[in-house]
């Protein structure tokens, strides 16, 4: 009996459940860059949404504090949670942000990588990489030229 192929997986999306979705939005579309695009409105308020930035996506969702569907955390929900994103250049997406207002880690090197960390406002840990011949335990220096 010859066995099933395995079934391809082609994509991981992020979902996070978020306190306040202006907020949210204002922070992963005004600030980082995400683009909307797909949505569910309830009562005229955004509820769930895809975000997409390059190849990459993830969904917010805001639930109803009661009734149907209703949820609420218990602290912040994203708290031990942390999401790893691939882009090109890591120093620039950085200076992108911190123009924007984003309160980001200052870059380092690490496993071979420029990391730039940064909290969404549910505590999200979020983690933008990209490869570099830098260093190992460099620092970003904003008075200095960097090797991306």
């Amino acid at each position: 009996m010859a066995a099933d192929p395995a079934p391809v997986v082609s994509q991981a999306v992020p979902f996070f459940h978020v306190a306040d979705m202006a907020r949210s939005l204002a922070f992963y579309v005004d600030g980082l860059g995400f683009q909307l695009r797909n949505k569910w409105v309830v009562d005229g308020a955004i509820r769930w949404c895809w975000l997409v930035h390059g190849e990459t996506a993830l969904m917010l969702q805001q639930f109803p504090a009661e009734g149907h569907d209703g949820w609420k955390a218990e602290g912040k929900v994203g708290e031990g949670v942390s999401i790893f994103f691939l882009c090109d250049d890591a120093l620039v997406f950085y200076r992108y942000v911190k123009a924007r207002g984003i309160e980001a880690k200052r870059p380092f090197v690490g496993n071979g990588c420029w990391v730039v960390g940064l909290v969404d406002p549910d505590g999200y840990r979020l983690e933008f990489e990209s490869r570099t011949d830098a260093p190992e335990h460099s620092e970003y220096r904003e008075d200095e030229p960097q090797e991306a």
